[in-house]
């Protein structure tokens, strides 16, 4: 089976690409990625082929897509404060940049598996979310992703396309860039311990996540590209936790074996308050999938940190098990 993930040289697209090269029925791998956030280091080592580009080139898309079986798009321009400081660009690459990708495989009759994500609950507040609850997007970001998704449904309802969007939640692991102002909470917090400096958390730390190891991420992507699955609903892809990111600070801690100076900033505009996926749909369709628990993702994920030069030497000098004082207020 030859596979495109466009977006494969970034954090989820390489590990998924890494996981696609290491099945018995897999053929070809085409990650797709115009390297805006992705890097072809991600791919080093492997038998995957980076195609540099841009999913808005229908012209190059064509040139690739034919000859796959199966595309997963995972391409997109993420991060809620990006969007707000560049709505036209979210939408312009995740809901236009869909629609070309989409495009191209209804023309070459491939299947579509695609990534949207939970931010389209935005200020719903029920809890745990699931697929059927109306949708109340917070930022551009997530607005584009509620596009995404529904394109993606659209093709299958309007030309028989076999389609599956999933929604990510707070997908964390291995790769995740660290060190630049839209990083995610999981290396955010990492990097800040690792290095010493202060860790920020917006708001009063009580907000709640739903964290999914990347292993398990791909693992689920990996089957549904291998058995075909389709479905004519989103399907959240996460596994019911919550956690507060207060927890995940003293979580991480325990990890890293370093204190921390915990410092609370203005709450960010566009993020949700709670989230927590409804996982029943998940395990209808993939009933052998098992999640890797909160502590041993983090674990693992800690350990790939120090294995980068940035983070090696760091932190030897400090002594871990200090008492670290935590406002919650």
């Amino acid at each position: 089976m030859n596979i495109l993930v466009t977006g494969g040289a970034g954090f989820i697209g390489a590990n998924l690409c890494r996981e696609l090269v290491s099945r018995p029925n897999t053929g070809k791998v085409i990650a797709l990625d115009d390297l805006s956030t992705g890097s072809a280091a991600n791919l080093a080592g492997t038998d995957v082929e980076l195609v540099e580009g841009s999913i808005l080139d229908s012209g190059l898309l064509d040139s690739v897509v034919p000859a796959m079986d199966a595309v997963v798009h995972l391409a997109a321009r993420p991060s809620v404060p990006r969007s707000l400081a560049d709505p036209v660009a979210s939408h312009h690459v995740n809901a236009t940049g869909t629609v070309t990708v989409l495009e191209a495989c209804r023309r070459a009759g491939v299947h579509v598996v695609a990534a949207s994500s939970s931010s389209v609950y935005g200020a719903t507040a029920v809890l745990p979310k699931h697929e059927d609850l109306a949708t109340r997007p917070l930022s551009p970001y997530a607005a584009s992703k509620l596009a995404t998704e529904a394109y993606v449904l659209a093709y299958g309802a309007s030309f028989g396309l076999p389609t599956l969007a999933f929604r990510f939640f707070n997908v964390y692991g291995p790769l995740q860039p660290a060190g630049h102002a839209y990083a995610a909470v999981v290396p955010a917090f990492i990097d800040a311990m690792l290095r010493g400096t202060p860790v920020r958390i917006f708001g009063d730390g009580l907000q709640s996540r739903d964290f999914t190891y990347v292993g398990t991420v791909v693992r689920v992507l990996a089957d549904a590209v291998m058995r075909k699955v389709s479905c004519d609903r989103p399907v959240n892809l996460a596994f019911g936790t919550r956690v507060s990111v207060l927890d995940l600070a003293r979580e991480l801690m325990d990890i890293t074996g370093l204190p921390a100076d915990i410092r609370h900033e203005q709450p960010r505009a566009g993020d949700v308050r709670d989230s927590q996926a409804a996982d029943g749909l998940l395990r209808e369709l993939f009933p052998g999938i098992a999640q890797v628990p909160l502590e041993e993702g983090l674990a693992k994920t800690v350990t790939w940190f120090r294995t980068l030069p940035d983070y090696a030497t760091r932190g030897a000098e400090r002594q871990p098990g200090r008492p670290v004082p935590v406002d919650v207020a």
